[in-house]
């Protein structure tokens, strides 16, 4: 059974997730609250409830209020809102070791294949599978996919309820199926207002992996975005998940930097490495 304890919550206006799994609080959206009064009441609830990462989505105009308060960059995405403002990947690290990656030689290697993966078209979908949008009668389905292949994540997506909640909202899902199963899943989670789109979710059966179901979900999730005039993509991937980051870097994405032992996911909490791409 996922783990997913961590709650969302509103906070002066801005949109956070904080709680004991990935033993953090997460800026998810600024919205109105001043940069300012933020940082403070994030930095009181951090240490009332003795969380050791401070992790934050900013735009440029709100950066230097966290910048000036022991943030450092980790990553940033330019053009992230409307394809004009930069975004920028924030950490403030309330207990030093956990700004320790130990596994940086590994991750390093991956990053560097994965740059170094040349982009390429895809060859065509061989005819045994098929790729579709998800609707919420597949809601049970992909839940039991999503609880074999995952055993955390950061949210509650083997929950039925929760899947065709946030189909409803913002969230496009994407499967690959053949002989009518569903085999592997991704996900579109959809920023309207800021004009981006996280792509996110990817999961591939064990049994159906080494088809390139990633990349072939991914370009469809591209051609549904640029339909929908979403103007920048971007992916935060696990960082020693070398398959997807190579994925990611065929399809023409740029690496942007790695949010260090940031998510609870699959298992443990795990260094992120975040790539994006002007659609």
């Amino acid at each position: 059974m996922l783990m997913h304890t961590d709650r969302i919550d509103n906070l002066l206006g801005a949109v956070i997730q904080h709680g004991p799994s990935s033993n953090r609080i997460y800026i998810m959206h600024t919205g109105a609250a001043s940069p300012a009064q933020l940082v403070k009441e994030v930095d009181r609830l951090g240490e009332q409830n003795g969380y050791t990462k401070i992790f934050a989505k900013v735009p440029g105009s709100a950066s230097r209020v966290f910048l000036d308060n022991g943030y450092v960059t980790e990553a940033e995405i330019p053009g992230f809102f409307n394809g004009r403002e930069t975004a920028y990947f924030l950490a403030r690290y309330l207990d030093r070791k956990r700004s320790c990656m130990h596994d940086r030689e590994t991750i390093n290697g991956i990053i560097a294949s994965a740059k170094a993966a040349k982009v390429k078209s895809l060859p065509p979908l061989p005819e045994k599978f098929s790729l579709q949008q998800c609707r919420p009668d597949n809601a049970t389905e992909m839940s039991n996919i999503y609880r074999t292949v995952f055993p955390t994540y950061p949210f509650p997506i083997d929950n039925p309820e929760y899947l065709c909640q946030t189909m409803k909202s913002h969230i496009a899902y994407f499967g690959a199926a053949t002989n009518a199963q569903t085999i592997a899943l991704a996900s579109s989670e959809m920023d309207i207002e800021h004009e981006n789109v996280e792509m996110t979710d990817f999961a591939t059966l064990p049994s159906w992996r080494g088809h390139n179901l990633a990349g072939q979900l991914l370009k469809l999730m591209e051609q549904e975005m640029r339909h929908r005039k979403i103007k920048t993509a971007y992916t935060i991937a696990r960082a020693i998940s070398a398959g997807m980051n190579i994925t990611f870097g065929r399809a023409g994405y740029t690496f942007s930097g790695t949010l260090v032992n940031n998510t609870n996911i699959s298992g443990c909490i795990e260094s992120m490495n975040v790539w994006y791409k002007p659609l």
